[in-house]
């Protein structure tokens, strides 16, 4: 009994690094990041009343990090969004992501920035009901960006902020240039791209990708 528990054992260890190594093959893994909200609690509470606390729906791929049961319209001079999902859990600046078709839906425009670099970024206002919230500053295009632990930065030997190139092998693969690495202890490795970038490669889950030089 004894030497077939030792052999299953040694099964399961050895399909445990039959699939580790298969997934270090495949590279990083990529995530479609649509639209969304991260709001401040003065902002949240400007939508949903006094004292309100998001209500988790679905945790995400970064650690702590979760999609919300809480939907608000986005709204522009010349049309409007709703059903955003809000992001939680909150944060000190309000900050809405949209991908450059969306601002052409809403007649608006963006800077395509890293998220949380809201210094001098467009107004935009957002709606729940009768509830008003008018961000005088927070709306952004996402700068294409790879989250990454820091074991996986000293890995690939990549520092936090460097600028990169990445081939997304989607169902039509592409190369992306311009790809900000942002590493963190609170971060797992991932690759977010909008749904414009995820359109243009065929993005599909479970797609990964390779740095290139």
């Amino acid at each position: 009994m004894e030497n077939i528990e030792q052999i299953v054992l040694e099964i399961l260890s050895r399909v445990q690094e039959k699939v580790h190594l298969e997934s270090e093959a495949a590279g990083i893994e990529v995530e479609m990041s649509a639209r969304h909200i991260h709001l401040s609690q003065e902002h949240l509470e400007a939508l949903f009343g006094k004292g309100y606390e998001l209500t988790p729906r679905k945790n995400l791929s970064q650690p702590g990090q979760y999609a919300s049961e809480e939907r608000v319209t986005v709204v522009g001079p010349k049309g409007m969004i709703q059903n955003v999902r809000i992001l939680g859990p909150i944060r000190e600046e309000s900050q809405v992501e949209m991908s450059l078709s969306d601002l052409r839906i809403l007649g608006l425009t963006a800077e395509i920035r890293e998220s949380g670099h809201l210094s001098g970024t467009a107004a935009v206002t957002l709606i729940n009901g009768n509830h008003v919230a008018l961000l005088e500053q927070g709306l952004i295009v996402a700068k294409r960006h790879v989250h990454m632990s820091v074991e996986d930065a000293a890995k690939y030997g990549l520092e936090n902020g460097q600028i990169v190139k990445v081939k997304v092998n989607g169902k039509r693969p592409l190369i992306f240039d311009d790809v900000v690495i942002r590493v963190s202890d609170k971060f797992a490795t991932c690759m977010h791209l909008d749904t414009d970038e995820a359109n243009a490669c065929g993005y599909f889950i479970g797609m990964h990708g390779e740095f290139i030089s």
